[in-house]
């Protein structure tokens, strides 16, 4: 299959963007150093969200948790009263949001596991970055003596 001029500019640019990283170590830092902080932001975004449902979640089963008590309430009231019809249906309601509930807690501990890889690839991405910090004062390092030796290497061939 032959390529498209779509597929061969990508192809192009993408060569042009390695030899110019490579010619250029200090901007190949500094794009890794954005796709981190980018990565960083997701991750935030994320956890952020994760906790707004959290919240949500809680405040969905405590909701449910009166409703309940609610219903429990008007059974006993029925069963008291004789109308054991009327208290089975209640009974039969009450099981039916003791499901719901239970599918709520179910989705908060996914919620929290979700929460939990999100939380270790925070950790992750904070020891590269201090990881990297400290490569990066070595690579500067690095760069500017290669900058200074290469100088030195002009200022001599034209001393020749």
């Amino acid at each position: 299959m032959s390529e498209t001029w779509l597929d061969e500019l990508e192809r192009v640019l993408e060569e042009r963007l390695t030899d110019f990283l490579r010619e250029n170590p200090y901007q190949e830092l500094l794009l890794h150093q954005q796709h981190q902080k980018d990565h960083y932001q997701n991750l935030t975004r994320q956890r952020q969200q994760l906790q707004k449902e959290a919240e949500e979640l809680r405040r969905q089963l405590l909701t449910l948790a009166d409703t309940i008590r609610e219903w429990r309430t008007r059974s006993n009231r029925a069963r008291k009263a004789g109308a054991s019809a009327l208290a089975d249906r209640a009974d039969q309601h009450i099981a039916d949001l003791m499901e719901q509930g239970r599918q709520l807690w179910s989705d908060l501990d996914q919620l929290g596991n979700r929460f939990k890889d999100v939380e270790q690839k925070f950790c992750s991405l904070s020891e590269q970055s201090a990881r990297d910090s400290s490569t990066l004062e070595e690579d500067w390092t690095r760069f500017a003596a290669q900058q200074e030796l290469q100088e030195l290497m002009r200022k001599r061939d034209k001393t020749n």
